[in-house]
């Protein structure tokens, strides 16, 4: 991957180009400002996952800029954080460009998600947060069975997965990945941009997984957000994003 550095539009704020793509945007004096929309509804998942200011176990399948990580350890001190990313010498760039907060419990494994997973101990996350492209698209492997066969046995009880998608309708990709997690999970839950639904361009569609899913949290979340969103619950998913077959 080329990846690139650039200052962004706000002060202060900087973007990360990975192929020609601005894959982050972030202020590293505030990490709570997420340039990107469907950072912001990760980010949602993310504080509805434990009361606020409780510490979170995350596993970021996917670090770039470490954006995430970022808030998380802004909003949640003291979590421990593990992020894969195979792509040492971006590490590195972002390390001396955009340097970690001192003591921000983030570590950094120079691995992709399918070597990295099963490294990681049963039950050890609260939450694992995949966002990994590569050529601007999600590795098909990291939404497989047997990926996310893994991704639940790292999960604690009532832990979730939350999955940044790039796709374009009619959604082949989420609607295989829709199959897939509801192999391994309970509940599904589905968000994206009114523009993206109605086929007017590709766009990054937010898929999130569990036992229980915090979907009334989420939908108070959207409605109130400064960018419409719409989420996609129990029947709705099925019926929006069925019938395709899982990736193996």
């Amino acid at each position: 991957m080329a990846a690139t550095i650039t200052e962004g539009d706000r002060p202060g704020s900087y973007v990360l180009w990975l192929d020609g793509r601005a894959q982050s945007q972030l202020d590293p004096d505030d990490p709570t400002w997420l340039g990107f929309d469907y950072m912001r509804r990760i980010a949602d998942v993310l504080d509805a996952a434990a009361p606020p200011g409780e510490p979170l176990r995350v596993l970021h399948v996917g670090g770039a800029a470490m954006t995430l990580p970022r808030y998380v350890a802004h909003t949640r001190p003291r979590s421990g954080q593990v992020v894969l990313e195979p792509d040492a010498a971006l590490v590195e760039d972002v390390r001396r460009l955009l340097p970690l907060p001192p003591r921000s419990g983030i570590k950094v494994r120079p691995v992709d998600g399918v070597a990295g997973l099963p490294a990681v101990r049963d039950d050890a996350m609260d939450v694992v947060v995949l966002d990994a492209f590569a050529g601007g698209a999600v590795p098909p492997e990291l939404l497989g069975t047997a990926f996310l066969g893994q991704v639940t046995r790292v999960l604690a009880d009532g832990g979730l997965l939350v999955a940044n998608i790039a796709d374009r309708a009619p959604f082949p990709l989420v609607r295989r990945a829709v199959a897939g997690v509801r192999e391994h999970f309970a509940e599904v839950l589905v968000g994206a941009e009114p523009p993206t639904l109605k086929g007017r361009r590709e766009g990054n569609l937010v898929l999130v997984a569990g036992a229980h899913v915090p979907a009334d949290a989420l939908h108070r979340r959207a409605a109130s957000g400064a960018a419409p969103y719409r989420l996609f619950t129990g029947t709705a998913v099925r019926d929006s994003f069925g019938g395709a077959q899982p990736l193996p």
